[in-house]
C-alpha cells in the first residue's frame, strides 16, 4: 500500500466531512431564544407588542409594571406554528404615573425566554416608541411593524473582518446632549472612551481603532453608547477581537474556504496521478 496515497485520501475524506458538517442545516444545534418589539405612536393610548420564539408550545405571559413598581396589567398570548405572536395593551385608568413602564415577556424560567423593555407614558399617552429586545442568535430576523423611531437612540457597529477599525453610526432625538461612547474588553475593563455630538439631523458616527496593549485580551468587546440615564438612550453591540483584529464567525466564509481546499487537493492529486483508492 502506498502511504502517500493513503494519507491524501484520508485528508480528502476529513475535509469533505467537515464541509458537510458546516453546510448541512441539520449539523447545527437548534436555535433557542425569544425576541419582542414594542411599538407605539406619539400621544396614543395603544401599545403593540410583536414577537418571535423558538418554542411554540408554551404561552407567553406579559406583565406591565408602573414606575412605582406596581403591577397594572397582565396578559397571555399563544405563539402560532411559526413561533410568532402579538398582543395589544391599552393605556387606561391604572396608568396614572408619568415615567417609564416596564413590559416583561416571559415564556419559561430560562433566561433565554424572559425579556424586559420600557415604554414612556406621560399624562396617559405614549411616547413614540419602537424598541426590540432579543435573545435570539444573530442572523434570525424578527418581524415587526414599520414604525419610525422618533424617541430614543439607535446604534450600529460595523467592522470589516481582518481589519482594526470599528465604524459606529446611529441616531437620536436628543440633539443637544453629547453621547458617551465606551468599549470594554472581555474582562469588563474600559479600553476606549470618548464623547461625540449628534449632527443637526440627529445622526452621529465615530471610528474606533483596535490594537495595542489595551486590546491584548481575545474575545468579545462591548461597544456602548450612552446619552443620558434613560434606557431608551443606551445601546450596545459586541465585536469579536483576536490579537487586536476583528475575527470572522465560523460560517459561510469557512465553508467556502473548505470547498476551495477540497478542489485544490483533488487538482493536485490529479496532476500527480494519485488515485484515491489504493492499488494492490
Amino acid at each position: 500500500m502506498n502511504t502517500r496515497r493513503t494519507a491524501t485520501s484520508a485528508a480528502l475524506v476529513l475535509v469533505a466531512l467537515t464541509l458537510v458538517a458546516v453546510t448541512l442545516p441539520g449539523a447545527h444545534a437548534q436555535a433557542q431564544g425569544m425576541a419582542i418589539t414594542v411599538t407605539a405612536e406619539q400621544g396614543s393610548d395603544t401599545i403593540t407588542v410583536t414577537g418571535k420564539t423558538t418554542s411554540d408550545r408554551t404561552d407567553v405571559t406579559f406583565t406591565i409594571t408602573s414606575p412605582s413598581i406596581s403591577t397594572i396589567d397582565i396578559d397571555q398570548v399563544t405563539p402560532d406554528a411559526n413561533g410568532e405572536f402579538q398582543v395589544t395593551f391599552k393605556v387606561g385608568p391604572r396608568w396614572t404615573e408619568n415615567g417609564f413602564y416596564e413590559i416583561e415577556a416571559k415564556q419559561a424560567e430560562n433566561a433565554l425566554y424572559t425579556l424586559q423593555t420600557l415604554i414612556e407614558i406621560n399624562d396617559g399617552a405614549t411616547a413614540q416608541t419602537s424598541i426590540t429586545e432579543s435573545n435570539l442568535p444573530r442572523g434570525i430576523l424578527v418581524a415587526g411593524p414599520n414604525v419610525a423611531i422618533d424617541a430614543g437612540m439607535t446604534m450600529n457597529a460595523d467592522a470589516v473582518i481582518g481589519s482594526t477599525t470599528i465604524m459606529i453610526t446611529g441616531t437620536t432625538d436628543r440633539l443637544r446632549e453629547d453621547i458617551t461612547m465606551s468599549v470594554t474588553n472581555p474582562n469588563g475593563n474600559v479600553v476606549s472612551a470618548r464623547q461625540i455630538s449628534p449632527d443637526a439631523d440627529g445622526t452621529f458616527s465615530a471610528i474606533i481603532t483596535t490594537g495595542g496593549p489595551l486590546w491584548s485580551k481575545d474575545g468579545f468587546y462591548t461597544v456602548t453608547g450612552q446619552q443620558n440615564d434613560s434606557p431608551l438612550y443606551r445601546a450596545s453591540a459586541e465585536v469579536d477581537i483576536k490579537d487586536g483584529i476583528i475575527v470572522p464567525e465560523f460560517g459561510a466564509i469557512a465553508a467556502m474556504i473548505l470547498a476551495v481546499a477540497v478542489i485544490s487537493i483533488i487538482a493536485v492529486s490529479a496532476r500527480s496521478r494519485l488515485s484515491i483508492m489504493p492499488r494492490y
